[in-house]
């Protein structure tokens, strides 16, 4: 049982019904010693460190839950995440910001949660379209996106791939990754690579986490903003995933001085 009097518990009972709009003595479970382990880490302490946002925190949360497609987890923060200011369009884009890591079967299963919640609550879809370019224009934006954060080192990278296939690939990364992605609206540039962060720390994929982290820093994230990101990650995805993430961070944090 949680004891208000104690300033952990204080914290968590306060973060808890922000999110959730209930206590967490009224959440019933048959562990209750581990739910209070759980509930007391991540919200008395995970969410007590850094400078992140409750808005931003449950973002990220909704992120992790889709990478390890955890359905029941995502259904409740989903709601936190609007319960804390999030828009239904901006968790919306957020879920479709994952489909080029995690592939289309795992985001079409967070977006089914998403849009179950958005017919409790009598929402009218589909929402808002979020395109803002024509098909012909995918490759052209995608590389006015692409060039000035991540220069050409794609095409360097996929250059000896056997036949055709490395340009093929790297092209319709622009065209898909930034063309139909990071053109959308609801989203800026800065807070889908952000988000690509938090994907890349969920799958555990630290060589590709490298070059993501340099490219968040270029569009104007802080390097403590990605530590506690990666932070937040923890409860969720495992704290190894998120320690090892942050030390690509610190190997990044040195290349740059």
């Amino acid at each position: 049982m949680f004891n208000p009097e104690k300033e952990r518990d204080k914290k968590t009972i306060d973060v808890f019904q922000q999110l959730f709009k209930v206590n967490p003595n009224d959440f019933k479970s048959n562990d209750p010693e581990f739910m209070k382990i759980l509930q007391n880490y991540i919200f008395g302490d995970i969410f007590a460190t850094g400078e992140l946002t409750f808005k931003e925190r449950e973002m990220i949360t909704v992120i992790c839950l889709t990478v390890i497609q955890c359905v029941p987890q995502l259904k409740a923060h989903i709601n936190a995440a609007l319960n804390v200011g999030n828009t239904p369009l901006e968790i919306r884009e957020a879920i479709y910001t994952c489909f080029s890591f995690l592939g289309f079967p795992r985001t079409l299963n967070a977006l089914e949660v998403f849009n179950n919640i958005m017919k409790e609550k009598k929402i009218s879809l589909p929402l808002e379209s979020g395109k803002t370019i024509k098909d012909e224009e995918r490759y052209e934006k995608g590389l006015e996106i692409q060039k000035p954060v991540f220069g050409d080192a794609l095409d360097k990278m996929l250059k000896n791939v056997p036949g055709k296939f490395g340009e093929v690939a790297a092209k319709l990364t622009t065209e898909t990754y930034f063309g139909d992605t990071y053109t959308r609206k609801f989203l800026d540039v800065k807070t889908r690579e952000l988000i690509n962060i938090v994907i890349l720390v969920g799958l555990g994929n630290f060589g590709l986490l490298k070059p993501h982290i340099g490219a968040a820093i270029k569009l104007g994230n802080s390097k403590e903003k990605i530590a506690s990101t990666m932070l937040q990650c923890a409860p969720y995805v495992g704290s190894a995933n998120a320690l090892s993430a942050m030390l690509v961070l610190i190997e990044v944090c040195n290349n740059m001085k």
